[in-house]
């Protein structure tokens, strides 16, 4: 019975002890979210405080507004917190199992705007596991500048001298406005942002290892422009004029009111700018050896000019409109529907006046002024639908977007040139015409769905039909003064590229340890025809290549992309990617008939031209400290087929002055590695720094013609900005840039320093500021290089566009300066996986 008895009590205990007995620690998540806009507050704080009043456990939210925390069981003072916003505290919450809790709202703290001010004018840098985000804030140097302007300043970019954009040195990237291809930044070239205002930017994100949801286009990487879209509620709205040295005027506005139910947006701009530069020439030729075909016998000939000397003067006017109107509705509350239209006209006036000087054994033989007056006319219109299905908070979404894009280009030049020495004669002249039509569709589908707490897949279509037809025809006066139809050279060009893509990816996070693996399939198809009095045969023999006058091409490839990242602390990790892309030739890169802008140095494309592929790689490390932040990442890249532009005589003459092309070509390989790092540096509230450093090698091989090409170069290029904040809300901001020597195979070009300096005050109780700023302060960004082949040399110098000064006003209604909210647009974006 005793036993009985003790085994009784046993049971018991054991049985009172399991009960009685709690987990060590549970898990409490939740999210915090914007009051008014509803958007996810990221790094925002969350604090468990016991009774006794120590915090058992705290952290920050991610990129979604999300936490999630382990404590120990207990009743708590639950704490949430965010620079700028009013804290709030939830007392006793009696926390004894797994929790998620409700989903609390924080309201901006009017009292801190000024704080908020602040932070909005320095620039921040975001890691996500395939990009960096670039939240520009209050740049002074682009105040009534352009969005070209503005990339400038973006570490890794580069825009040179006649605005052509590079990432890490490498040109062919892919520029997108809100995820997507648009004419907004232009059919295959980068002019349109010369023309849209730098204030209509909202951050840019730089995407040097695109994940599989990106087009496979740009070898070098992705360069997506978000545009800005108010989200608080109510009307609101800034308009920013600006005049300037050379002559420059302008005025952009935008505007938005958002209700419940909808919200409307509008951003409008209207420029005219003088645009003067110059340039400077220096060719000598040398004796040419070939072959007769006939006899087999080597020939030597003598140029009849063995130097010349060209120093052009170019006077521009550019005028342009831009205008973006959308209106996004609310179905309900987590789905809408967005409309828009874009219109951007421009009406451009360029002279180009080339004065030559040809000499012969150093002696000035003739002199010769030519002159060409171009004009142009552009019209470009977009009209895009969106919608959009937020499933629930969690990221369970489905996207849908349908865009038509028209674009017209007339282009007219009337070249003339006049012999001054030794006897006064006129040359005959050309009248040329070259319109340009070209029309795009897209058709886009993104299906986002969450696994779990931390895993999510993805998978969408993107469809991308564009056709482009040149009309070029070419008049040359005869000996009558009448002008008269060149047939050989008059043609009409009708390109077509279609690009059927599909696409899934899927991500997870393990502890510290996130990862988003990717797979897209490409179908491209190229398609060419040539309109013209010539035949194939004509046109080998005219024109100095092998062509098809009808050809189309197609390619199927797929691209994988991987994408780590590993948390070492709070505030740092290191990320290493993996991708492959694809370069398609543009348009005027396949048109082989060549360029007039200059009787002796001309463009010509290359219809053999084959796309180009490139395997990356980038590993990248982030350090946060208060007030420091680093980054910096070393890269890799081979490219197959890849672009070369070289230059070769033709074996023409044309006004006794030998004709040297620049054409592209497929070289065998291309390879290419570097590093880069970046500083942000905030040491105290009226000063912030920073500055970034990128160098670059690559190497290369192929031929063209029986010539080699291949070569070995290595550059680089770094740029630093400081801005103090002085007495009276007077603001000073410097930035300088310097880009390194660099070669290729035939041309070496000198190093190049550009200084923008720009100050601003604000007024009208801070809702108006005033502002001036010196663009390229010492005149020196200009380009110089030197060219060097067996049968020429050209040394040359090139300044697109001289020292300007610019006086610019903002006025906003109902919108204090831009508040920096840690890019809590981030909704915005195209489902992004953040693990």
């Amino acid at each position: 019975m005793k036993l009985y008895t003790f085994v009784l009590a046993v049971l018991c205990s054991t049985i009172l002890l399991a009960q009685n007995k709690s987990p060590e620690t549970i898990t409490v998540s939740g999210k915090i979210i914007e009051e008014g806009s509803n958007v996810p507050l990221e790094y925002a704080t969350v604090s468990f405080i016991d009774a006794q009043g120590n915090v058992a456990n705290g952290g920050i939210t991610d990129t979604k507004g999300s936490f999630s925390l382990k404590i120990p069981p207990g009743v708590y003072t639950v704490k949430y917190e965010f620079i700028s916003y009013e804290t709030k505290e939830v007392p006793n919450q009696n926390l004894r199992k797994n929790t998620t809790l409700p989903t609390v709202s924080l309201a901006l703290d009017t009292e801190s705007l000024d704080e908020v001010v602040i932070r909005a004018e320095t620039t921040e840098v975001q890691v996500r596991l395939d990009k960096k985000i670039y939240n520009i804030g209050k740049d002074l140097t682009t105040s009534g500048a352009t969005v070209s302007d503005a990339l400038s300043n973006v570490p890794s970019v580069n825009v040179d001298v006649e605005g052509a954009i590079s990432l890490r040195g490498n040109e062919n990237v892919r520029i997108l406005i809100n995820g997507k291809p648009s004419a907004i930044a232009g059919f295959g070239s980068t002019d349109a942002l010369r023309q849209l205002p730098a204030e209509a930017i909202e951050r840019v994100e730089v995407i040097t290892s695109p994940s599989a949801r990106y087009d496979a286009e740009g070898t070098a990487g992705i360069l997506n422009i978000i545009l800005r879209k108010e989200k608080t509620l109510g009307l609101n709205g800034s308009i920013t004029t600006n005049v300037g040295v050379p002559t420059t005027s302008g005025v952009s506005g935008n505007i938005n009111l958002r209700t419940d139910n909808f919200n409307i947006f509008n951003t409008t701009s209207l420029r005219y700018r003088d645009a003067p530069g110059n340039a400077f020439f220096n060719n000598q030729y040398f004796p040419t050896t070939f072959t007769d075909p006939d006899t087999g016998e080597e020939i030597t000939t003598d140029p009849r000019f063995d130097r010349v000397i060209e120093d052009r003067e170019y006077e521009r006017q550019d005028q342009g409109f831009n205008t973006n109107l959308g209106i996004e509705y609310f179905l309900t509350e987590r789905s809408s529907i967005t409309a828009s239209g874009f219109l951007r006209l421009g009406d451009d006036e360029d002279l180009t006046t080339n004065n030559a000087r040809k000499f012969s054994d150093g002696t000035l033989q003739e002199t010769t002024v030519r002159e060409e007056l171009e004009t142009e006319k552009d019209e470009s219109y977009q009209f895009s639908l969106n919608y959009v299905n937020n499933f629930n908070d969690e990221g369970h979404k489905l996207t849908a977007d349908f865009q038509y894009e028209n674009d017209k280009e007339e282009e007219r030049s009337f070249i003339t040139e006049r012999r001054i020495q030794p006897s006064s004669f006129d040359f005959p002249s050309e009248d040329i015409l070259n319109k340009e039509t070209q029309k795009e569709y897209l058709i886009q589908a993104d299906y986002v769905l969450p696994i779990g707490e931390n895993a999510q897949f993805e998978a969408g279509y993107r469809g991308n039909f564009e056709n482009e037809e040149t009309d070029y025809t070419l008049n040359q006066e005869n000996e009558n003064g009448v002008f008269v139809r060149n047939d050989t050279l008059s043609n009409i060009f009708d390109y077509t590229e279609n690009v059927n893509a599909v696409y899934t990816q899927y991500g997870n996070k393990f502890g510290k340890f996130s990862f988003l693996l990717g797979l897209r399939l490409e179908q491209t198809q190229l398609k060419g025809k040539i309109e013209s009095n010539l035949d194939e045969d004509a046109f080998s023999e005219t024109l100095g290549v092998d062509i098809d006058t009808n050809f189309d091409k197609n390619y199927l490839g797929l691209f994988p992309t991987v994408n780590l990242i590993y948390e070492l602390a709070e505030r740092e990790n290191i990320t290493l990617g993996y991708n492959r892309r694809i370069n398609r030739p543009r348009g005027w890169f396949i048109n082989p008939f060549p360029s007039r802008s200059s009787v002796t140095n001309v463009f010509q494309g290359n219809p053999d031209l084959d796309p180009a592929y490139a395997s990356a790689f980038d590993l990248g490390y982030l350090k946060r400290w208060d007030k420091l932040t680093l980054t910096t990442s070393i890269y890799y890249q081979y490219e197959t087929d890849s672009f070369e532009r070289i230059q070769e005589q033709t074996g023409q003459v044309i006004n006794g002055v030998n004709v040297v092309r620049t054409i592209p070509i497929n070289l065998s390989t291309n390879e290419r590695y570097g590093f880069e790092f970046g500083l942000l540096y905030n040491p105290a509230k009226w000063l912030r720094l920073n500055g970034s450093f990128n160098y670059f090698n690559f190497s290369s091989d192929g031929s063209f013609n029986g010539v080699e090409y291949g070569t070995e170069n290595d550059s680089w290029f770094a740029r630093g900005s400081a801005k103090v904040s002085l007495p009276w809300k007077i603001d000073w901001q410097t930035n300088a840039f310097y880009r390194g020597p660099t070669n290729n195979a035939q041309t070496e070009t000198e190093g190049l320093l550009s200084i923008n300096l720009a100050f601003s005050k604000d007024i009208i109780n801070d809702n108006g500021t005033i502002g001036v700023n010196v663009s390229d302060l010492l005149n020196s960004r200009k380009r110089r290089s030197f060219t060097s082949t067996d049968t020429f040399t050209s040394d040359s110098e090139f300044q697109w566009r001289e020292r300007s000064v610019n006086l610019s006003f903002t006025y906003r209604f109902n919108q204090k300066k831009q508040r920096q909210r840690r890019d809590q647009d981030m909704n915005d974006d195209d489902g992004d996986f953040e693990g």
